[in-house]
C-alpha cells in the first residue's frame, strides 16, 4: 500500500519519535530530583505485580491443602 504523500507519514513518525523521548526525559528528570514522578512509578509496579503476587498466593493455598490432605490420608492409613 503506498501512500500518496508520505510526507504526512513522515511527519507522524517524528512526531511519534519527538513524544517518546519526551516522556523518557520527563521520567528520567523525574527520578532525578526524586520527586512525584517516582511515585507514579512505584504505583504502576506494584498494579502490575499485584495480580501476580495473588495468583502466586492462589496457587500456594492450594498446594498448601493438598499437601495437608495428603498428609492427613498417611496418618489415617498409619
Amino acid at each position: 500500500m503506498i501512500s500518496d504523500n508520505p510526507i504526512a507519514g513522515a511527519a507522524i513518525f517524528i512526531l511519534i519519535i519527538v513524544g517518546a523521548n519526551f516522556l523518557m526525559y520527563a521520567i528520567a528528570r523525574g527520578w532525578a530530583k526524586n520527586g512525584g514522578s517516582v511515585r507514579w512509578i512505584d504505583a504502576l509496579k506494584q498494579g502490575l505485580t499485584k495480580p501476580m503476587e495473588s495468583q502466586r498466593n492462589k496457587s500456594m493455598e492450594e498446594l498448601r491443602q493438598e499437601m495437608e490432605k495428603l498428609q492427613k490420608s498417611s496418618e489415617k492409613k498409619e
